[in-house]
């Protein structure tokens, strides 16, 4: 590789699509379902890596919701958030904006102040060692646009802690105009708002045509499949819509295909494609390893690399004078190196 891994880990970068359930290392898990006493399954950390095989969108939150159990307490949240903001201060990211998933939560029985709370506090302890960041509440599809009401409505005790609202889960059978009323509210009310178009699923052109002229997103999450339309390449690219893409995930869950060439096609095309990881602690992998695997792939030069990184940035949801400082930082990590 021309591009060396140190460089990439090192290079100052924004991470945009980030669930933070997905986070869950398997040591965590079980050291909550033995404090909480919850009976995953699975007694060594070594059956809980082997639990955690899928191979395809379905078979994954087959296995990523039954997860979640072993998060009670707000202390369990804490936990689950400053492991990852370490993780991620080691892979060179300087600001994130994360996904949480209130519904998964609250069908449980757990407090939406219980989950919000150990967030923040682990986001606090995190600016202290160099990494901000910023909450997206992110509705399951799959469920009801009542329940997305009632959960934007809960959401809004919150609302200087969370900037902006998503859409995520399984896509089959719940298009994004599903769920227009409970954007078109977010929307008014001064929220970001971004939706998930998976890869290769039964209706993803149609689901992003649908983001970008009736939903009137800032940014779709995976969203490769809009090669497939030029004409929508070209929208977005005049509407500066951000991507935020996945290579690791996209090859668990499509056979080893990263679609790294559509992100880079993209890229080159002038559009904010972004590389995250997604849920790291289930396709082993977090942000700085999505950059070697796509860099590895498709023999990307450095300044391909810098690219990325910089659309992390302009892709966020920041103020332009703090997008402005993030990229001057990435032009002195590059002059430096």
């Amino acid at each position: 590789m021309s591009v060396s891994k140190n460089f990439l880990f090192g290079l100052p970068k924004a991470e945009l699509h980030l669930h933070l359930e997905g986070t869950l290392e398997p040591d965590l898990k079980l050291a909550l379902a033995q404090k909480n006493k919850v009976d995953i399954g699975q007694k060594s950390i070594e059956e809980v890596k082997n639990s955690y095989h899928f191979n395809d969108l379905t078979s994954f939150l087959a296995v990523y919701y039954p997860a979640m159990n072993v998060l009670q307490d707000e202390s369990d949240f804490y936990e689950l958030a400053i492991a990852y903001l370490r993780k991620a201060k080691e892979q060179g990211v300087r600001y994130v904006e994360m996904f949480f998933d209130p519904q998964a939560h609250t069908s449980r029985g757990v407090e939406f102040g219980t989950f919000m709370k150990g967030y923040h506090q682990a986001q606090e302890e995190a600016r202290t060692f160099g990494v901000d960041s910023k909450l997206i509440c992110c509705f399951l599809r799959d469920l009801s646009a009542e329940s997305a009401m009632e959960h934007y409505r809960l959401a809004q005790d919150y609302q200087k802690w969370i900037v902006g609202f998503g859409l995520d889960s399984d896509e089959r059978d719940n298009p994004p105009l599903k769920f227009k009323e409970v954007f078109d509210l977010a929307k008014k009310d001064g929220y970001h708002i971004t939706i998930h178009c998976d890869i290769d699923q039964l209706d993803s052109i149609h689901h992003i045509e649908d983001c970008l002229k009736i939903m009137g997103v800032e940014r779709i999450d995976h969203g490769t499949n809009i090669v497939e339309d030029p004409n929508l390449v070209q929208l977005a690219k005049e509407h500066q819509i951000g991507f935020t893409c996945c290579p690791l995930s996209n090859g668990f869950v499509r056979k080893d295909d990263m679609k790294t060439k559509e992100m880079v096609s993209l890229m080159r095309q002038g559009l904010w494609v972004t590389l995250n990881s997604d849920d790291p602690a289930y396709f082993s992998g977090y942000i700085a390893d999505n950059y070697v695997a796509t860099c590895e792939k498709e023999k990307l030069s450095k300044e391909d690399m810098v690219q990325f990184a910089k659309n992390s940035f302009l892709a966020s949801w920041l103020t332009i004078e703090e997008k402005e400082k993030y990229l001057a930082e990435i032009e002195a990590y590059v002059q430096e190196h």
